[in-house]
Parts: structure tokens; sequence; C-alpha cells
């Protein structure tokens, strides 16, 4: 499915409708469940990451406007490694998982968890693409890694 045509050139406004929305309303971040589950949805479907290369609205957003600010260093050995992205994920998942059973079952609580870990993730995200090269959050993506991991997974369950 790599032939289709990537959408990266505008779901930027995604995120930034995402924020809008979610500052006015707390219960809006909810929506981020969609971003976090498309690209395992896409794994899971047979696609890969697709989504990262193709619609993903945070790689679009630092794509489009950090390269301009960027300073285009390689991101260091250690942030690829399997070791690095398992720990990043675990510690990602935890503050996720630990945000929604601290807000017990208020939706606006709920909701404000999921801005709060996109905001962060959206900075940490913009301060890796200056100090390296634009889209280095997509190197470590919590979501990216998972979808690729699933991917493989799915793929030697079929080869077997």
């Amino acid at each position: 499915m790599q032939n289709k045509k990537s959408q990266l050139h505008w779901t930027w406004i995604l995120i930034i409708l995402f924020f809008g929305f979610a500052i006015y309303s707390p219960v809006f971040g909810i929506l981020a469940i969609i971003c976090m589950m498309m690209p395992l949805y896409f794994s899971l479907t047979g696609k890969g990451k697709i989504n990262c290369s193709h619609y993903c609205p945070r790689g679009s957003f630092l794509g489009k406007f950090i390269p301009k600010l960027s300073l285009e260093n390689t991101l260091p050995d250690f942030f690829r490694t399997k070791f690095f992205k398992n720990l990043f994920f675990i510690f990602m998942i935890t503050v996720m998982l630990f945000s929604i059973i601290s807000a017990k079952g208020d939706i606006t609580k709920i909701g404000f968890a999921f801005l709060r870990m996109v905001g962060i993730t959206t900075i940490l995200g913009i301060v890796m693409g200056i100090f390296f090269k634009p889209r280095s959050w997509c190197q470590i993506c919590p979501m990216g890694y998972a979808s690729g991991e699933l991917h493989i997974l799915k793929n030697k369950k079929k080869q077997k």
C-alpha cells in the first residue's frame, strides 16, 4: 500500500485542531486515542508503518515547520536502540495508565491526561527536531515503534 499518496502535506492541521479543541475543553483530549490507535490498526491490517509515513499529524507538523529551525544533526545511536525504545514505550504507557487511573473515571481529567501527554511529546518532538533532524521524534515514537513491532510479529506468524 506504499503507492498511496501521502497525506502529510495537510494532516498537520489535525494536531493544531486537536490542541485548539482540547485546550478549549479537555474532554476533546480523548480524541488522541484515534491518533494512538491508527498506527496499530494499519499494522494489524498488514499495512505496516504506513501511518507514520502517510498520515501522522505530529510527523506532518514536525516535517512542515521544524526544517527551518533544525540543526540537522543525526540522532545519537542510543536513541535508536531496541533497549531505549522498549524502555521509553513502557515509561510512556505507564505514565498514561497512571494518569487515566488517577482520573477515577472523570472524563474531563482523562481528556486532560491525553492532552498533557500529546502536549509534552509534541514539545519533546519540537526540541528534538531543532537539535537533531526535524522528524527525530518519529524514530522514538512509542506508537510508531509499537506498530513496527506488531507488523514484524504479524509477519512472523504468517510465515509459520
